[in-house]
């Protein structure tokens, strides 16, 4: 079976990629050919994770274990596609080089027979330009920046001055 999905460039403009691959395929293998298809060199780290409906991120899977975790890590080369979508509209986030945060929306569009004459992964259409540079993220956080209320812990902006703790600045 070929799985048919459409990857996304989270910015405002339009650009996009439809690639087919094997599902038997590893996201390793996808890893490349999202890369391939959006122009950069493949050098970079790079990550898929899990998402919803919503696009919210969830497990990881990295293109290398760099040990920070305590749960070792399904990495992309040990995980078939398949393993991770198995139907459409199955979403995944991929975002590459950890520097720049290139964030892709990747959603299985299609799942289809494979074409014996045909040599997968492909990039069967492409849409928009890349920008130079990655765009800016910006993240939301449920912190009241005006620290008007410490309700979480039962405190007032006051009461920090009253607590019973040593700065202690190195």
């Amino acid at each position: 079976m070929i799985y048919k999905f459409r990857i996304i460039l989270d910015i405002e403009d339009d650009v996009f990629r439809d690639i087919e691959i094997s599902k038997h395929d590893t996201l390793e293998d996808f890893q490349n050919a999202i890369v391939q298809a959006f122009g950069f060199d493949g050098g970079e780290m790079a990550s898929f994770y899990l998402s919803n409906d919503s696009w919210e991120q969830g497990e990881e899977y990295p293109l290398f274990d760099v040990g920070e975790s305590e749960i070792p890590l399904q990495l992309m080369a040990d995980t078939q596609i398949d393993d991770v979508v198995e139907k459409e509209h199955d979403r995944l986030i991929f975002i590459y080089d950890f520097l720049s945060m290139w964030t892709f929306l990747v959603e299985l569009m299609q799942i289809s027979e494979a074409e014996s004459i045909v040599l997968y992964p492909r990039l069967i259409f492409s849409h928009g330009i890349i920008p130079e540079e990655a765009p800016e993220k910006f993240f939301e956080t449920d912190f009241n920046e005006s620290n008007e209320d410490f309700d979480d812990f039962g405190m007032d902006e006051d009461d920090l001055d009253n607590l019973d703790f040593d700065i202690n600045l190195n």
